[in-house]
């Protein structure tokens, strides 16, 4: 099975949002590290999505975060992990791809080490200390472009709105229909509401953050378990 990543990518180029930030397509002059930037973003994110082309378990979540996809362009993944900074941690840059070498895109005078997601941490630490194979397992997002505060500016997450969700549906189902997906699993209650809209059957796991990464990873372990 082949991917097309260009028509995924064409379609996140579409996004008509305002205080929203397209990491793939857009430039964030005050936090990027050069005009580079997006293109890098759409390079890891294809490459992410290249080498799960035989991914079995999608995880939908809410929204790019301004510390995960906003400067690495994939759904739950900082750049703490690509720059090798989570080893210790045991989530290594090669969990997320390996094709190519992974790079920031943020500028190191706004946040030396990358930015730190808990979110992405809490994720890609239970897919690898539970031993899966990380390529059997892809992250999206129920609004896979980041909505921002704008009274805060662009470092800075809001909830997606209603109008918001209902733009992210042809993206994820064209995601869905690339792909060949055993089990969906729907990470807190807006990326619930999204495929239950859409019709899609999901299992509903606790959101990781705000002092839920035990009960996702036990709701996590439960299910996989049984698939």
């Amino acid at each position: 099975m082949t991917i097309d990543i260009d028509n995924i990518l064409e379609l996140l180029k579409a996004n008509k949002s305002t205080h929203v930030f397209n990491p793939w397509w857009e430039s964030d002059p005050e936090h990027d590290l050069d005009g580079n930037s997006p293109r890098v973003r759409r390079e890891q994110l294809s490459q992410y999505l290249r080498e799960r082309q035989g991914a079995k378990v999608l995880l939908v979540g809410e929204g790019l975060s301004y510390r995960g996809g906003h400067f690495t362009g994939i759904a739950m993944t900082s750049e703490r992990i690509l720059l090798g900074r989570m080893r210790h941690r045991g989530i290594m840059p090669e969990h997320v791809f390996s094709g190519i070498e992974s790079r920031r895109t943020s500028n190191p005078a706004v946040r030396e080490n990358g930015f730190s997601e808990n979110t992405a941490t809490i994720v890609w630490d239970f897919l690898t200390g539970a031993g899966y194979n990380t390529r059997d397992f892809l992250f999206w997002n129920a609004f896979p472009w980041h909505p921002y505060d704008k009274t805060k500016g662009l470092l800075s997450n809001r909830p997606p709105s209603p109008s918001e969700l209902e733009l992210g549906r042809p993206v994820l189902k064209t995601l869905l229909g690339a792909f060949r997906f055993e089990r969906i699993f729907a990470v807190g209650a807006h990326a619930k509401t999204q495929l239950d809209k859409m019709g899609l059957p999901s299992i509903k796991v606790r959101h990781p953050a705000y002092g839920g990464a035990s009960e996702f990873k036990k709701q996590m372990n439960l299910m996989l378990t049984q698939f």
